[in-house]
C-alpha cells in the first residue's frame, strides 16, 4: 500500500483522446508535499507518512503549530495529513513527492467535503415526491409526510430521512481514471466529478478496488529519482543513437563497396563486348 497525496480542486474542462473521444475531467493541483514525519509499528501501532503540503507564512500559524513546525526543523506548511502505508513503502524524511507518482491510466480514489447547501426540505434532500398539489392539501404541499408509527414503538427510527443539513461532508468517490498528468504544472486530471467546491482540498489515493499498473512508482514518485530516471531515459536515447549512427555508417560502407564492384564488372562487361 503507497503513500496517497493531498490536491487542490482547480475545476473542470475536457480531454480529447486520439480516437476524438469526449472525456470531461476534474484538474487537480498538487502542491509542494514533504515528507516531515513516519508512524512506524513498534512505537505507534500502525505504518504511515506524515506529509506536510503548500509553503506558508509563519503569521498565519497559531502558537503550537510553530513549535511542531520549529521542534522538525521544518518551513511552515499549511496543510499536515497521514496516510497509512505498507511496511517496505516508506519514504526518506525531507523527500518531494510529484505528480509522477501517479501514472495514465491508473485509477484512484478521491475523498473531500462536499459542498454545503444549508438546512433543506426533503424533497431537495431526499428526493421525495411530496404531497399532492392540488386538493386535500392546505399549505404542505412540500413536506414529507408523517414521520412515526402508532403506539407501538411510540417514536422515530433514527435514520428516518427527514428535513436537515444537507452537503458538507466527507465523501470518497472510487475507481476515478487519470486521463493524462502535467509534471511541469504539477497537474492531475481525472476523469470524471470529484466532489467539493473550487480550490478545496481533495484526498487522492491508489484505488481499492483496481489493480496498479506494472509502472507505478515504488515506493512513491519522488522528485530525485524522477530527475535520475529523466537522465538515464537521456543516457540511453544517445547510447541507441549513437548506435543507429554506426548502423549507418557500416551499411553506407557497404553500400559504396557493392556499387564499385558492379561498377567494375559493368566495365569489364562493356570491355569483352568490344572485342
Amino acid at each position: 500500500m503507497r503513500t496517497g497525496v493531498l490536491a487542490r480542486k482547480v475545476g473542470m474542462t475536457r480531454v480529447y483522446t486520439p480516437n476524438r473521444e469526449h472525456n470531461s475531467v476534474t484538474v487537480l493541483k498538487l502542491p509542494s508535499s514533504i515528507v516531515i514525519g513516519h508512524r512506524k509499528t513498534e512505537v505507534d501501532g500502525y505504518n504511515a507518512l506524515i506529509l506536510g503540503f503548500e509553503k506558508v507564512n509563519p503569521k498565519y500559524l497559531k502558537k503550537p503549530q510553530k513549535e511542531f513546525f520549529s521542534k522538525i526543523k521544518q518551513e511552515p506548511l499549511k496543510k499536515v495529513k497521514e496516510f497509512r502505508i505498507s511496511e517496505e513503502n516508506f519514504v526518506e524524511k525531507g523527500k518531494t513527492i510529484i505528480t509522477s507518482h501517479f501514472v495514465v491510466g491508473q485509477f484512484v480514489d478521491v475523498r473531500s467535503d462536499s459542498i454545503g447547501k444549508g438546512f433543506a426540505g426533503a424533497m431537495k434532500r431526499h428526493n421525495f415526491s411530496g404531497l399532492r398539489a392540488s386538493h386535500g392539501v392546505s399549505i404542505s404541499h412540500r413536506s414529507h409526510g408523517s414521520t412515526g408509527n402508532s403506539q407501538d414503538p411510540g417514536r422515530v427510527w433514527k435514520g428516518k430521512k427527514m428535513a436537515g443539513q444537507m452537503g458538507n461532508k466527507k465523501i470518497t468517490v472510487q475507481s476515478l481514471e487519470v486521463v493524462s498528468i502535467d509534471e511541469e504544472r504539477s497537474l492531475i486530471l481525472v476523469k470524471g466529478g470529484v466532489p467539493g467546491s473550487i480550490g478545496g482540498w481533495v484526498e487522492i489515493t491508489d484505488a481499492k478496488k483496481k489493480s496498479l499498473p506494472a509502472n507505478v512508482p515504488y515506493p512513491a514518485g519522488i522528485r530525485g529519482n524522477q530527475e535520475n530516471s529523466q537522465k538515464e531515459n537521456i543516457d540511453t536515447k544517445r547510447a541507441n543513437n549513437d548506435e543507429k549512427k554506426e548502423e549507418t555508417v557500416v551499411i553506407e560502407t557497404k553500400n559504396l563497396e557493392q556499387d564499385k564492384k558492379n561498377a567494375d564488372e559493368s566495365i569489364k562487361d562493356n570491355g569483352k563486348e568490344t572485342k
